[in-house]
This record gives structure tokens, C-alpha cells and sequence, in this order.
């Protein structure tokens, strides 16, 4: 570490008040970001040489004042917050390691600087600083320890809500009306997007702030997209042939910078506000600490003026063993089922007569943190791709990353999807690359970083021949995949099998992947059907198989034949068909077979049954190694048809049930195929199509939803009620 700087930052960084004063090469941005990676796995507790300290806060600044640019000026970073927050962590510790060495200009003496120049600048009333971070409990233990230390108090209150990941607005009201609002800037002053703002329809253009006694106020807030739009606009960005946006946060703050407020409207904005930073009286008397005590107090008062706040979010605390108890809460069972995309809790001092006395750094306040949940992006490299067969034959591209950890789980493969997706993003192999991982979705490559290349670049070629094998792979009309076509090949069968051996299809414990892949190998095993005619008396003979675990795998197969015949659909293959279309089929026929003689137009005339998917059953049912395989299942002992009962009409029949929160009598899972096999129908999200939301505890926004819709809410009592009495 400690390399010398460059001739041209040097002269650039001597008075620097912003980021980045000039645009840097590509050249100089890969190096930049190159140093950040090196940076990131420095030690600084075991520096000891002063001179060794002073060249490597110089090349933390430079990165930080980089990545400030990159996020600030251009909304476009090419690191994860953590990472982020990593670097100037470091600064800190090492300039509070040796305080000789802190200059001016280090970005720990002041908040970022970095604005773009299409909008007039204003001032804010107050200064806009960001929140310190903290990782772990031990943070806040040592956040609620400084607060009782210049405090002088035994106990402290405090307030906990969601920390949102969108872009940080201001917004002034006076006399009532909304008159301007800004972005965070550096801090001191922000950009004047006041007609974006004003098309956002959660941002009231009058508020009765004059009913508390208030004339003048400022609010503090954040512009977010709910997941659930940010999935239908990059939907749409993918059918018009654009590229998909990154992620929300920045979707929200590219939308603010557009010039015509029109297509600001068109972009799905919301504007959650979450703290109020200025109310004076007609006198000019500060109304905060005095009138309002308390920060719960004013998120309460700004959600009864029609604000979108996270009151019935927050959460006011005893001490600081309830905050930490809350912030697990959240990140552990909550935060995946929010419908906006949050990466922590604030964690506020509720006593707003105590923040003077608390005051704040340069660059956040004292009476405020963040806990922020474990990081799930990253940047790392690709370092190959490897392409896997699907059981329909689909060859799809898998990343081997150098391995990096993501939310708790160290991660080394991401699926690419496709050539399309690769191609969009120009994927190349040894590029340095953003990776998420949000929930237990499969990771997958957010961008690439584009300023790191450094020329030894390869392009990703995808195979002519099926790598299993080796027949020509083809690209079908209308398809973004490469397809191998040889429904005998290895790769295929034995995902095929696999499949049909799941859970959710035929069920067949002890029929795992690596069992399927020894019996293909030995010969077992070569189509669906022979499962059903194993050799068991030579399997007993086999390295790892004894005699029980032979017995407990034939009892399997055996219990496999009487599956419900929708599993066995599911269990086929077919492309397009899920569980639920399996359901569908099997409501409408008598066996399996029958399907043969359905047109396409029959099958469309089945509910959600359109006719990509019509087309596939169709074709399906009409090969015959596929009818034969079935009639070899049935000749097996593997039941193929289901006597149609005489339909009983249900209490619950036409009736659409959301679960919110935890039930003491079963899971989810058990209580939506309670419903479903009553003639109701499960969802996962609330509308005004939703007949009841059962609300269980700890319940989650769709209880919110559900009231602001007017759909009925029960509690799990009333749910079993209607259970049985259906």
C-alpha cells in the first residue's frame, strides 16, 4: 500500500471541495476501483508506522471522493454501500489512530459533496447529514453508551423504523403548502426538483401543519419504488429492448433528475417521510423538543396530515435490549416480505429535547444511527462460465465467481440466464462485477463494472454442441435460449428424474441427485419408468446402500404410485406447467392420458391457461415416446386417473385468502392448502379481489394494504371457524 499518487490527482486534490472536479479516464477509474478492492482488505489495526498510515488515508480518500461521484453525481455506483461503508470506516479508524494525519478535505470532516448542474441550488433550513452505521448489536450497545454518557441519563428512550433505500428528499411547507423540495446535495444544499416532486401524488400539496400551531416546517424523506412496480417497469424496459434498471434506489434517483415532470409521473414514485427537522410558529419559536417532545410524536402528527410515514412501522423502545431484539425482527422475518426495498433501522433518540445537547459530528448527529442488515450485494470477479443442461434441454450459463459473502452465505456461482442477458450487460469473463442476493433468490449479476476492465477481458462464447451430449444446439423461433433437442441426453434424463423424484412432484425420498446419477451410471436408471423396475437385489450390494436404506427407497417408489395425478403432470416435464397449472389439468380430466385428445383450443379455454403454454401441452401429448412413457407409468402400477367426485360446494368455494403474520395452528404453507382444498383460492398479495386477510402475529404491510383497500381482515379464530364449518 502506499503507492505513490499520480501527477494529475495530486493537482486535482489540492483544494478539492468536491468528489470529482474533472471526469476521470477509464483508465484512471480502474484504477480507482482496482485500489478500492486492495483497500478493502487492508488491516488497519496493524499499521503502526505514521508515514504508512498517511499514504494509505491518502488512497482511502481518493476512492471515497471516487465512489462519492459515482453515487452522488452520476447515481451510478460501482461498489455496494457495505463496501463503501467499509473504506470510510477505515479512514476514520486510522485518522483516529493518528489524528496528525487528517487533512481538511478528508471526507470524514465533512458530508460528500457533488451535484449536478441542470437544477437550481437552495439551502436547507437545516443541515442534512447522513447517519452513522453499525453492523452489529455491540454498535449499538456503544451508540446507547455515548448517548447516556453526555447525557447523564440512566435509561434512554428509543424509536426504530425501517431504514428505506431510495434517494433522501427535503420538503418545506409554509403556511400549509407545499413550496419546495430538494434533494440531499451535499448536506448544506441540495437541488430544487420542486415540480418533480409535486406529480408524486404520496407528497401532500397541502398540509395543516397551522393545526399544531406550526407555520414554517421541513421534512425529511425518501423517494422509493415498491418492488413489486420496479418488477413491472424493468418487465416492460425488457420488452421495448432496453436495458433493466440496477435496483429501486437508483431507478428513484435517476427518475428525480429527469427534466419533464411528465415522465417523473410515469416512473411509480413514492415519498415515505421520516423525520421532521424544522417547525417554527408564526413567531418564529422552534416548536421541536418543546411543543413536540418527541420524534414518535411527530411521525404520528405527520401521518394523521396525510403523509406517508412509517407510523404503524415504528416501533418506541425502553432500552436499548428492545432496540436490538426489534432490529432482528425486521431483518429476519420481515424485511423480505416489505413490500419496499429496505436495507436497515434507524435508530432515533426519541427525547427530541435531547438532540442539542447530543449535537452531531461533521458528518452525522449523535442522537441517531443506522443498523444496517447484512449486505446482499457485493463486487467480486467472474472467473469462468460453465453451461448446464436443464431438464427441457435448456443450456443455461453459470458464473464461477471468485467467492464472496452475501448476506451470510458465501457465494461462488450466479446464473447469467441467457445470451440475451449476457449480451445486455456485456458480460465478459474476469470482469469485476455487482452480485445480490436479496431472500433466497438465486444470486444473479446486477451490473458489470465496466471502469475496472483492464483490456485481459474475454468474451462469454456459448457452445455449438449440447456439452452433455454433444448433439447441435439450437436457438428456437421466438426463444432466448439454446436448446438441446436429444431427449435422450444424459444431462436432460437425469434432471428429469430428479425432478419427478421431488417434493412437490412424486415425492420419492432417497432419490436424490446423487443416487440418480450412480443408477444412470450403472445403467438403472434411463428413463421414467425405470424407476419403477430398479434392480433392487444388486442396489443392496452396492458401496453405501445397506439393507434398510434398500427398503425404505422401495417403499418410496411404491408410495409414489398413488399420488395425486396432478403431481404426476407436474412430475412429467412439461414445459410451462407449474404446480398450479398442474392443478388445473387435473381438475378437468379424468386421466392423464386424455390429454392427448385436448386441442389447443380446448386447453385456453382453462383458467390462466394462455397459448405459449397451450401450445407446449399440446405438444407434450402429442409425441409419442411421451404417451408411451405414460402408459408404460400406468401399466407400472402408477395411477394415472382420479375418480371425479360429485362437487361439493364449500363455504370457501370463489373465496381469495391472504395470510399476513404468524398463526399458532399451522404454517402458511399448511394454511394455504387448507384453503385450496376447500375450493378457495391462496395469494400472496392483498387487492380488491381479496376476500379476507387472516392476520396472525407480528403481521407484516399487507394488513396496512388491507385496510386502506377495505378488505375484510379476520384473525386466525374466525379463520377456523370458516375452515370447518366448510
Amino acid at each position: 500500500m502506499g503507492k505513490k499518487q499520480d501527477e494529475l490527482t495530486k493537482e486535482k486534490q489540492k483544494n478539492d471541495n468536491q468528489p470529482q472536479e474533472t471526469e476521470p479516464t477509464k483508465e484512471e477509474e480502474s484504477k480507482l476501483i482496482n485500489l478500492s478492492k486492495e483497500l478493502l482488505k487492508v488491516d488497519v489495526d496493524s499499521i503502526t508506522d505514521e508515514e504508512e498510515a498517511k499514504n494509505v488515508a491518502e488512497d482511502l480518500r481518493r476512492v471515497i471522493r471516487y465512489h462519492d461521484w459515482r453515487y452522488y453525481v452520476l447515481a451510478n455506483p460501482v461498489i455496494s454501500d457495505y463496501e463503501y461503508d467499509q473504506l470510510f470506516k477505515k479512514l476514520k479508524d486510522l485518522e483516529k489512530k493518528f489524528p496528525s494525519i487528517i487533512t481538511p478535505d478528508s471526507p470524514t470532516q465533512r458530508v460528500p459533496k457533488g451535484l449536478i448542474k441542470e437544477f437550481p441550488k437552495v439551502k436547507h433550513l437545516v443541515p442534512m447529514l447522513s447517519l452513522d452505521n453499525s453492523y452489529n448489536p455491540e454498535d449499538l450497545r456503544e451508540f446507547d453508551r455515548k448517548v447516556k454518557e453526555i447525557t447523564g441519563l440512566k435509561e434512554v428512550e428509543y424509536s426504530v423504523e425501517p431504514k428505506f433505500d431510495g434517494a433522501g428528499i427535503a420538503l418545506v411547507y409554509e403556511n400549509d403548502l407545499f413550496i419546495r423540495g430538494a434533494t440531499r446535495g451535499d448536506g448544506e444544499e441540495g437541488d430544487d426538483i420542486t415540480p418533480n416532486l409535486k406529480v408524486i401524488k404520496s407528497i401532500p400539496l397541502k398540509a395543516e401543519f397551522s393545526k399544531y400551531g406550526i407555520k414554517t416546517a421541513e421534512v425529511r424523506g425518501e423517494v422509493v419504488i415498491r418492488k413489486d412496480v420496479f418488477k413491472e417497469i424493468n418487465e416492460k424496459r425488457l420488452e421495448e429492448g432496453l436495458p433493466p434498471l440496477a435496483n429501486p434506489r437508483n431507478a428513484a434517483a435517476g427518475a428525480l433528475r429527469l427534466q419533464d415532470p411528465n415522465e417523473v409521473a410515469k416512473r411509480g414514485l413514492e415519498a415515505f417521510v421520516y423525520q421532521l427537522t424544522y417547525a417554527v410558529d408564526d413567531k418564529g419559536n422552534n416548536l421541536l423538543g418543546k411543543k413536540i417532545k418527541k420524534h414518535s410524536d411527530a411521525i404520528k402528527m405527520l401521518y394523521d396530515l396525510g403523509f406517508k410515514a412509517p407510523y404503524k412501522e415504528l416501533k418506541v423502545c425502553k432500552n436499548i435490549d428492545e432496540v436490538i431484539e426489534y432490529c432482528k425482527e425486521w431483518e429476519e422475518k420481515r424485511r423480505d416480505e416489505y413490500p419496499y426495498e429496505i436495507d436497515g433501522m434507524v435508530v432515533k433518540v426519541n427525547d427530541i429535547s435531547l438532540y442539542d445537547i447530543l449535537g452531531a459530528t461533521s458528518h452525522h448527529p449523535r442522537w441517531a444511527i443506522a443498523y444496517k442488515f447484512k449486505p446482499r450485494q457485493a463486487t467480486t470477479r467472474l472467473i469462468d462460465v460453465v453451461f448446464q443442461v436443464g431438464r427441457t434441454g435448456a443450456i443455461t450459463p453459470v458464473g464461477k465467481l471468485e467467492p464472496v459473502e452475501i448476506g451470510g452465505v458465501v457465494v461462488s456461482s450466479v446464473s447469467l440466464i441467457n445470451e440475451d442477458f449476457i449480451r445486455e450487460k456485456d458480460i465478459r469473463i474476469r470482469d469485476l462485477v455487482l452480485v445480490e442476493r436479496a431472500g433466497d433468490v438465486i444470486p444473479y449479476i446486477v451490473k458489470v463494472i465496466k471502469e475496472a476492465r483492464t483490456g485481459k477481458e474475454k468474451p462469454i462464447v456459448f457452445p455449438k454442441n449440447c456439452p452433455s451430449c454433444g448433439s447441435p444446439v439450437y436457438k428456437l423461433p421466438g426463444e432466448a435460449v439454446y436448446r438441446c433437442l436429444n431427449i435422450n441426453c444424459p444431462a436432460q434424463v437425469i434432471e428429469r428424474i430428479k425432478h419427478y423424484a421431488s417434493k412437490d412432484a412424486m415425492d420419492i425420498r432417497g432419490l436424490g441427485e446423487a443416487t440418480i446419477r450412480k443408477f444412470y451410471e450403472l445403467g438403472f436408471l434411463r428413463r421414467l419408468p425405470d424407476i419403477y423396475r430398479l434392480p433392487f437385489d444388486k442396489i443392496e450390494k452396492l458401496e453405501g446402500f445397506g439393507k434398510k436404506s434398500v427398503e425404505n427407497l422401495k417403499k418410496a417408489i411404491e408410495e409414489s404410485k398413488n399420488r395425486p395425478i396432478y403431481r404426476l403432470i407436474y412430475g412429467l416435464s412439461i414445459r410451462y406447467v407449474g404446480l398450479a397449472t398442474a392443478k388445473t389439468l387435473a381438475k378437468h380430466i379424468k386421466c392423464v392420458e386424455d390429454l392427448k385428445d385436448w386441442t389447443v383450443e380446448d386447453l385456453m379455454k382453462l383458467p390462466d391457461i394462455g397459448p405459449v403454454v397451450a401450445a407446449s401441452i399440446y405438444d407434450f401429448f402429442h409425441n409419442d415416446e411421451n404417451i408411451k412413457t405414460i402408459y408404460e407409468l400406468k401399466e407400472l402400477g402408477v395411477k394415472t386417473c382420479e375418480e371425479k367426485k360429485e362437487e361439493v360446494k364449500h363455504v370457501l368455494d370463489g373465496l381469495t385468502f391472504v395470510f399476513t403474520g404468524e398463526l399458532d395452528c399451522c404454517s402458511r404453507k399448511e394454511a394455504q392448502e387448507m384453503v385450496e382444498k376447500l375450493g378457495g383460492k391462496a395469494s400472496s398479495s392483498v387487492s380488491k379481489k381479496t376476500s379476507y386477510v387472516v392476520v396472525g402475529k407480528n403481521p407484516g404491510s399487507k394488513l396496512e394494504k388491507a385496510k386502506k383497500l377495505g378488505v375484510k381482515i379476520i384473525g386466525e379464530e374466525e379463520f377456523l371457524r370458516l375452515v370447518n364449518q366448510s
